[in-house]
C-alpha cells in the first residue's frame, strides 16, 4: 500500500521544515549543528523551543486523527469525532477554571494538570451515565450530555469574569496553539498518548467486527462493554492530554479519516493507522501556515484549522451526496 509510505515521507519533510522555519534566520546546515550541539542562542531556540514545538505538532496530530478514526470506526458513523464524547470540552472547561481562579499561576504545571484533572471526571461521568452494558447510542448521549454541560460551564465563567485580561487569556487559550511550549508540555502528553494509543490500537479486531454490527461482533466472541471501556479510556487519555497542552484544535479527527478512508477502504484497524499520520501531518502543515502567514501577529492554530477544515468537511459532505444521488 503506497499511502503510508507517503505519509510518512510527508511526516518527516514537514517536520524538517517545523525545526528549520522561524524568526531566526540561519542556514540549514547551521540549524541542523545548533539542534545537534545546542551551542549558543541558535542551539537554544532549536532545541528548546522549534523541537518540542514539532514534537507536539506530530502527537497532537497523530493522536487526534487516530481517536478520529478510532471513533468512527467504534459508532459506524463518519460524522462521528473525538469531542463527541465531551472529553475535549471538559479538558478545556477544567483549563478555563484554572486561569479563572488563577491557580494555572501558582506553578507551570497547574493549567495541564487542571485539565488532565477534569478530563478523569469526565470519564467517570460518561461511564456512569452510560451504564456498564450501554451501547453506543448510550455513549454518544452520555458524551453530548458532558459535552454541553462543559460547554455550559465554560461560558458561565466567562460571562461571570471580572477580569477582562482573564478573560482574553482564557480565549486565546481555547483557540489551541502550539506556541511557546517547551520539553515539559511534551513529557506531560507523551505517557497519556503512547498508553491511550496502545490501547485504541489494540482494539483493531474488534473495531472491524463492530463494522458488522454489535450483534454480530457479539456472536463472533466480541466483549462489547470491554471494548467500548477500552475505547473510552485510550481516546479520552489522548483527547484530555492533547488538549492540556495544545488547547482545542478541531476538525482533524473529523476530516482525516474521511480524506483517506478512500485508499484505505472500510476496515478501521487500517483506517486508524493512516489517520494517525495524516492527522500529524495536517497538523504540522497547519502549525507551519501559523508561522508563515502572519509571521509577526500570533494567529491560532485552532483557528487555521477551522479555515481549513470547515470548507473541505463541507466539499466532503457535497461530494458524498452527490455520489448517492
Amino acid at each position: 500500500m503506497r499511502l503510508f509510505p507517503i505519509l510518512s515521507i510527508l511526516l518527516m519533510l514537514l517536520f524538517c521544515a517545523s525545526l528549520l522555519v522561524g524568526h531566526t534566520t540561519a542556514s540549514i546546515g547551521d540549524s541542523l549543528s545548533a539542534l545537534i550541539t545546542g551551542d549558543g542562542p541558535l542551539g537554544t531556540v532549536m532545541q528548546d523551543i522549534r523541537l518540542p514545538r514539532a514534537i507536539l505538532a506530530v502527537l497532537v496530530g497523530g493522536t487526534l486523527g487516530l481517536a478520529g478514526a478510532a471513533m468512527q470506526g467504534y459508532l459506524r458513523n463518519p460524522l462521528a469525532e473525538p469531542g463527541l464524547i465531551g472529553i475535549s470540552g471538559a479538558a478545556s472547561l477544567g483549563a478555563v477554571l484554572s486561569l479563572q481562579t488563577g491557580f494555572a499561576g501558582l506553578f507551570w504545571l497547574a493549567l495541564p494538570l487542571s485539565a488532565l484533572g477534569m478530563s478523569v471526571l469526565a470519564v467517570l461521568g460518561i461511564l456512569v451515565l452510560a451504564g456498564r452494558q450501554g451501547r453506543s447510542l448510550s455513549l454518544i448521549l452520555a458524551g453530548i450530555a458532558i459535552s454541553a454541560l462543559s460547554g455550559a460551564m465554560t461560558s458561565l465563567v466567562l460571562n461571570l469574569s471580572p477580569n477582562p485580561y482573564a478573560t482574553a487569556e482564557i480565549v486565546f487559550w481555547m483557540m489551541g496553539s502550539l506556541s511557546d511550549r517547551s520539553f515539559d508540555h511534551v513529557w506531560i502528553a507523551l505517557p497519556f498518548c503512547i498508553i491511550g494509543g496502545a490501547m485504541v490500537l489494540s482494539l483493531g479486531p474488534a473495531l472491524n467486527a463492530l463494522s458488522l454490527g454489535e450483534d454480530t461482533a457479539a456472536t463472533m466472541g466480541i466483549h462489547l462493554a470491554r471494548t467500548r471501556l477500552t475505547l473510552v479510556i485510550g481516546v479520552a487519555a489522548m483527547i484530555g492530554a492533547t488538549t492540556a497542552v495544545a488547547g482545542a484544535v478541531g476538525f482533524v479527527g473529523l476530516v482525516i479519516p474521511h480524506i483517506l478512508r478512500r485508499w484505505v477502504g472500510a476496515r478501521p484497524s487500517t483506517l486508524m493507522g493512516a489517520s494517525a499520520l495524516g492527522g500529524a501531518v495536517m497538523i504540522l502543515a497547519a502549525d507551519l501556515l501559523v508561522r508563515l502567514v502572519l509571521p509577526d501577529r500570533d494567529l491560532k492554530l485552532g483557528v487555521v484549522m477551522a479555515i481549513l477544515g470547515a470548507p473541505l468537511f463541507l466539499h466532503l459532505i457535497y461530494k458524498t451526496r452527490a455520489d448517492l444521488s
